[in-house]
């Protein structure tokens, strides 16, 4: 375009830029708010983990002080754990049978045919303190408490899968990016009078902001997916697990080490 426009000795004046200063201020106004947009939904997302990560753990400091059947608690906090992996692999749209298999068995099987894997289990969590209480060994109160875990952890469930299912309306994307790719294109010659030879350094810095600013908000949208920037899900499932097993007594696992400084 330099080349085009000083072979022509092609002249826009100084009106040139003012076209590109509008359209350039709200361009950035509209990014800005799908990037706010984008960041809170990824930082809601990690609230609810956290608040998942704190109601798990209170179950099991609950359930360790409540339910003295050794069999009946470790199922009930296998059934925790495996949760949280369902939860994980229903998210992330992949299957997390594998995972769950290492806590509840061959079970894990009939829990990936429901419709919805973590709420099955939730359920099943529900139904065996149920049958505590019937039994006898689980008396009111406790039963009380230990509903009240399931509860806050099926509304952790809720919070995450309205994120997961609620994306940014495409317009929002769709507009964004068609009106970046025409301000870039159009920016050469805008700049050509004030910036001559620069023009390309210039447009080039533009272009990296804007399109840089678009792929991370693009990311942050989906919380739960597997890019750097998303939530490390494994992780949280892990720091699960150790606080399940220590609550328990038993050996606890290692955290997921870090790759290339990213957590999965």
């Amino acid at each position: 375009v330099v080349l085009v426009i000083k072979a022509l000795k092609l002249d826009f004046g100084n009106a040139g830029t003012a076209p590109f200063a509008l359209l350039g201020v709200a361009l950035s106004i509209y990014l800005g708010f799908r990037n706010n947009a984008a960041y809170d939904r990824w930082w809601e997302a990690r609230k609810l983990w956290g608040q998942l990560v704190f109601d798990i753990r209170n179950l099991a400091r609950a359930s360790t002080g409540l339910i003295e059947d050794r069999a009946e608690l470790r199922g009930l906090l296998m059934d925790a754990i495996a949760f949280c992996h369902f939860l994980r692999g229903l998210l992330r749209r992949v299957d997390a049978t594998a995972e769950a298999r290492g806590f509840i068995g061959d079970e894990a099987e009939a829990v990936v045919k429901a419709v919805n894997s973590p709420d099955a289990l939730v359920r099943r969590m529900g139904a065996r303190i149920a049958a505590l209480r019937k039994s006898g060994a689980l008396d009111a109160v406790g039963y009380r408490i230990l509903d009240e875990r399931l509860s806050e952890i099926a509304a952790a469930q809720a919070g995450c899968e309205r994120i997961a299912g609620t994306p940014l309306p495409f317009a929002y994307t769709l507009l964004l990016q068609r009106t970046a790719y025409v301000f870039c294109l159009l920016l050469p010659f805008g700049l050509v009078a004030p910036a001559g030879w620069a023009t390309p350094l210039f447009t080039a810095l533009i272009a990296y902001t804007f399109f840089g600013l678009d792929a991370l908000s693009e990311e942050l949208e989906d919380p739960f997916g597997t890019q750097p920037n998303d939530l490390a899900l494994d992780g949280l499932c892990r720091v699960c697990e150790i606080s399940v097993f220590e609550a328990l007594g038993e050996p606890a696992p290692k955290m997921i080490p870090a790759e290339r400084f990213y957590f999965s």
